[in-house]
């Protein structure tokens, strides 16, 4: 009986420690991203060192968070595409944003840029420099303002 405690209890310890591991980020070396994160990275930002790399295991996988020495913030899924990229205060690079989206903002917003945008289910949520957040579907025509 006391052999039989003592291995419910390594089994409970073993459990309680994987779901610990699983529901927080751990810091990773930047060469542990994915190779098409690793590529996004120096295509779209060549002069900025990554400070950081965070992965969080999810139930679907693992996903990545970059933080870039300009404080450049970058999501990337399991395979390593880019998810969200917010450069706070800078202009996100123009070869991220669709052109209708470019388009739109120029037309638009004159003088405002993008500084951050994310992919997400219906299309593209994006943050303009005067904070405004607008919303656009996957062919890039604008559906609204976002609260």
């Amino acid at each position: 009986m006391k052999k039989v405690s003592l291995f419910l209890v390594a089994i409970v310890s073993m459990v309680m420690q994987s779901v610990t591991c699983l529901a927080g980020d751990m810091v990773i070396p930047a060469g542990q991203l994915p190779a098409a994160a690793q590529t996004f990275v120096k295509k779209n930002f060549p002069n900025t060192a990554i400070s950081y790399v965070t992965k969080e295991m999810e139930f679907m996988g693992a996903t990545y968070e970059a933080r870039l020495a300009d404080g450049t913030e970058i999501e990337f899924d399991r395979n390593g595409n880019w998810d969200k990229v917010d450069c706070e205060y800078r202009a996100v690079p123009a070869a991220l944003i669709p052109a209708a989206i470019s388009q739109f903002v120029k037309t638009n917003h004159a003088g405002a840029s993008i500084v951050k945008i994310d992919k997400e289910r219906y299309g593209y949520k994006i943050e303009l420099s005067n904070d405004l957040d607008l919303k656009f579907n996957r062919n890039g025509k604008f559906i609204g303002i976002d609260d």
